[in-house]
């Protein structure tokens, strides 16, 4: 079982990752950041070090794993613990440069103590620092390495409770690695340089190396480079060993992402990270001392990721993670939950799943087999989707106890890249993430999926077990947008104001026939930009994987000058082949088989001053006095027959009754009054 420990300097808990399904976490009740953790070999128990210099004993051997025992240091501050393999002493470090040691059985401090001025060279008054390694010598257990932070290295020894040997170099020490055989061990420095030392020639290192440092012609000493935080040194039997560390490299390279670096005799492999790097640990065939170690990967924690590198194939490629660390692979924006979903979708979202791409991962399977795990206790399936900011959306099995990732689908092949600063999406909604899903509505019986991203556009997908070409990529473009003509502030100071809005919809549905592509957008004025959507469809043909594949893209355009709103409100009926999606501007119904717009309603003809819920109750015979805050399309041009005319007499011809495209579907819009407000406003 391989456990992480998750957080330096803020609060996180403790995950434990073993086979694929085995994942658990624990938290600490103080909340302080962990700062080390070591197991207890074949004993289902671990110790963990926190920030706010406490230890605590955990029992992993009963289900929900718990704290048996804790230790506080209250005048020193923790640095670094060291627990042997099969032993009953634990080594904690400190600030100060001491090393206590703690009985693992009762977990109480023992009498013995390695302070600091015993340790150094009489003779030498300057304090040595924080420990920053310890260690027992894998031949003999007796004799411990311990490294100060000034760059001094002594071997202890805890019989005698003398030192044997002391080891100086002019640079600060970060890490310290044992060779199997320990005759040798390894330091790595502050200046991007490593010093390998022979055990009984304390006088100067047996050889130093500078990685990624510029080796001069003259025979100088190498440019300094950026500290290597940790070093490990592992030996195979049959040939060269491994060095492998993190950081080192040369200032030179600004910008450049956290790296892992892997020596391996003339050759040398640098790693690059997504994200920085807080430890690393290297997985070997025989992982106790004395015998070669023969590694065969390397477990790299990131700050928001777990990989796992192959060491025994070319090019070092990664495993596939089986653990639902990349639900934050792009920040989730939005999220949906089906329960009881049909018991076949699973299998199939697997299937096509199974069938993406995945290049440069490793053949073999995942090497952390601890722990076993029972099956999930749900009787029914669940399935989660997320939408990203990225434009992707990630299908998660939900039914188990952890979450597994089924089947990945990417919206932005749908639209052309931007390629450079002038071809920019011609919005104003958005800055960044043009892509981002905002909305989702999925119907799981027919699976049929829809998606409206943050630029204003929705996407309609089906599901196949086929791969298509589609040389054209369908396209309905709707106009959704109020004019303000006549535009003031409510009510202010006793000020009485109104709001006029004009409709932009003309009596019959407003959008374009499908097209292949949208029309393109000059920047030169705001008018220029009318009928343009914010995103430029693909405009060549589009491979589409079995899965999730796009039937129709509909977007909303800009309408005199302005960009349309955000789409708020998103719902689909695959019965009826309908999507309906609203904004604040108004709300739309798409016939998504027969690639049409059914209904387009301006949110000022959905809320005129005729309809009884939107005002006060008063008599239709009355002269109506601007309402401040409230929208009146027709004050001052409507007659006193029309004002006395029931609400639903007064509606438009296109609002009663709409057809489709082929005029087989009508529709027609009723309004129920309540009956409070009848008598007030007269018979139809």
């Amino acid at each position: 079982m391989l456990i992480t420990e998750k957080g330096k300097g803020e609060k996180r808990t403790e995950k434990k990752f073993g086979r694929p399904g085995v994942e658990c976490h624990c938290q600490h009740e103080s909340g302080a950041a962990v700062i080390q953790l070591q197991f207890l070999v074949n004993e289902g128990a671990l110790v963990s070090a926190l920030a706010d210099d406490s230890v605590h004993l955990w029992n992993l051997r009963q289900k929900r794993p718990a704290v048996l025992h804790s230790l506080k240091f209250n005048r020193e501050r923790i640095t670094f613990c060291h627990l042997p393999f099969q032993s009953k002493w634990l080594y904690v470090g400190t600030e100060r440069g001491n090393i206590h040691i703690v009985n693992v059985e009762s977990f109480t401090l023992s009498g013995y103590t390695i302070m600091w001025n015993k340790a150094i060279e009489l003779s030498s008054k300057a304090h040595p620092g924080p420990v920053v390694h310890i260690s027992d010598n894998p031949m003999d257990e007796g004799k411990l390495i311990i490294g100060f932070e000034s760059g001094i290295v002594v071997l202890w020894d805890l019989k005698c409770k003398k030192a044997d040997y002391r080891y100086t170099y002019d640079e600060a020490i970060h890490s310290v690695s044992w060779h199997h055989e320990g005759k040798q061990f390894i330091c790595s420095h502050s200046d991007g340089s490593l010093t390998i030392w022979n055990i009984k020639n304390p006088t100067r290192p047996q050889q130093t190396i500078t990685p990624h440092g510029k080796q001069p012609k003259d025979g100088k000493k190498p440019e300094p480079c950026k500290p290597i935080l940790k070093v490990e040194y592992k030996t195979t039997r049959l040939g060269e060993p491994f060095m492998i560390l993190s950081g080192g490299l040369s200032y030179d390279t600004v910008g450049r992402r956290a790296c892992l670096t892997v020596m391996h005799g003339k050759s040398t492999a640098v790693l690059e990270m997504d994200y920085p790097i807080v430890d690393f640990l290297t997985l070997c065939e025989t992982p106790y001392p004395n015998d070669f170690q023969e590694p065969y990967a390397v477990v790299v924690l990131l700050e928001k990721d777990l990989v796992v590198i192959d060491l025994a194939q070319n090019g070092y490629p990664i495993f596939e993670n089986p653990y639902p660390l990349t639900l934050h692979e792009s920040p989730v924006t939005c999220c949906e939950y089906c329960a009881d979903c049909p018991v076949d979708l699973i299998p199939a979202l697997y299937s096509v799943g199974l069938r993406q791409k995945r290049q440069g991962y490793s053949k073999k399977e995942w090497p952390i087999s601890g722990g076993n795990w029972g099956q999930g206790t749900q009787s029914y399936p669940e399935i989660v989707i997320t939408g990203h900011a990225d434009g992707s959306l990630k299908f998660w099995d939900a039914s188990a106890i952890m979450l597994q990732v089924l089947y990945k689908l990417k919206t932005a092949k749908v639209f052309e890249r931007s390629r450079s600063k002038d071809d920019k999406p011609s919005t104003e909604i958005v800055d960044e993430d043009p892509f981002a899903i905002q909305q989702l509505a999925w119907c799981p019986e027919s699976r049929v999926l829809c998606v409206a991203g943050v630029s204003a556009h929705i996407l309609i997908y089906r599901f196949s077990r086929q791969e298509v070409i589609t040389e054209v990529i369908q396209l309905l473009e709707v106009r959704m947008q109020c004019e303000l003509n006549d535009l003031d502030s409510p009510e202010v100071g006793g000020d009485q104001t109104q709001v006029t809005h004009t409709s932009s919809s003309s009596p019959s549905p407003q959008a374009t026939a499908p097209q292949t592509r949208p029309s393109t957008s000059s920047n030169n004025s705001d008018h220029t930009r009318d009928n343009v959507p914010c995103l430029k469809v693909r405009s060549s043909s589009l491979k589409q994987s079995p899965g999730y594949q796009v039937e129709l893209v509909v977007q909303l355009v800009w309408v005199s000058g302005e960009p349309p709103q955000q789409i708020s409100s998103l719902a689909i009926n695959s019965a009826y082949g309908l999507v309906v999606f609203g904004n604040s501007t108004g709300v739309g119904v798409v016939d998504y088989l027969q690639k049409t717009v059914l209904l387009n309603l301006s949110t000022t003809e959905l809320y005129t001053t005729n309809d009884p819920y939107q005002r006060q109750p008063r008599s239709p015979r009355k002269s109506r006095q601007p309402s401040g805050g409230l929208c009146d399309i027709n004050e001052g041009t409507a007659t006193s027959d029309d004002r006395c005319k029931s609400p639903t007499s007064v509606l438009s011809s296109n609002h009663q009754q709409f057809y489709n495209g082929a005029g087989k579907a009508k529709m027609s819009r009723k309004l129920s009054l309540p009956t409070e407000l009848k008598p007030d406003l007269g018979k139809p």
